[in-house]
């Protein structure tokens, strides 16, 4: 297996073991779409109930669909990475029904530290949030250790 299939094959097998345990992701309705080492697409459909006071997608749960894709993108190289710092900054609001998509690409990457940009886009391609993420590599992997 070449390195570029072996990177591939951690980064999916470190998914699914991750997804298994995300009891959030899964309730929430948030399906990985595309994951490689230091990528992920994620998507969430808005539903009803994430619906807030001004008749628009609950900030949170957008921040929380961004959040996970950052999420499975810095643990894609099946090292535990944790969120050090995130930012997001919403541009256009979520409506009920649409499917969201969260698109995260490894920025930088240095030792234990990692910089990855998440872009939030509707079905028809707009980005409606960007969010940042500053990554922190912890001991231990997700896989087991052979």
């Amino acid at each position: 297996m070449n390195d570029h299939a072996g990177r591939q094959a951690v980064a999916e097998a470190t998914a699914r073991e991750m997804y298994k345990l995300d009891h959030t992701a899964r309730h929430l309705g948030i399906e990985i779409k595309t994951i490689q080492p230091g990528s992920c697409v994620m998507s969430m459909q808005v539903q009803d109930w994430m619906i807030n006071g001004h008749g628009i997608c609950h900030g949170g749960l957008i921040f929380t669909l961004a959040d996970s894709a950052f999420a499975y993108a810095c643990n894609s190289h099946n090292q535990r990475t944790v969120a050090l710092h995130c930012a997001i900054t919403f541009l256009v609001p979520g409506k009920a029904g649409e499917t969201l998509t969260a698109s995260a690409e490894e920025t930088m990457k240095s030792g234990r530290n990692g910089i990855y940009d998440i872009h939030v886009q509707n079905g028809d391609g707009e980005t409606i949030a960007h969010f940042r993420g500053n990554s922190r590599t912890i001991s231990g992997t997700v896989l087991p250790e052979e």
